[in-house]
């Protein structure tokens, strides 16, 4: 038995935090990494420099990127490259159907 002060379950709000923490990429690790750079899952990082390559999560940050490194060029925002809309998310299992069975 516990105490007259100890909550028997735990809170909605508790609960909503351990889902959080355990579901949200906070960025550490080889995980990260990969989820920065945008390459495998489309990641953070959504538009790419046409002329190196690197990779931005805005156009306001792309247009810095810009700024800073490529001054002689023109900055054209259409030429940006968007790795979010070229990416496409494909399953290599197949999903089971009633109650787990794999009918074909």
């Amino acid at each position: 038995m516990t105490g007259k002060a100890k909550p028997k379950k735990h809170t909605a709000k508790e609960i909503a935090a351990k889902v959080d923490a355990a579901t949200t990429n906070r960025g550490g690790g080889k995980a990260g990494r990969a989820d920065r750079s945008g390459s495998e899952k489309g990641g953070h990082a959504k538009l790419e420099c046409p002329h190196c390559k690197i990779t931005a999560p805005d156009l306001k940050s792309m247009q810095i990127h810009h700024d800073a490194k490529h001054p002689k060029l023109p900055f054209d925002d259409s030429k940006l490259v968007n790795l979010h809309a070229s990416h496409v998310v494909e399953s290599s299992k197949p999903r089971p159907g009633v109650r787990g069975s794999h009918k074909k």
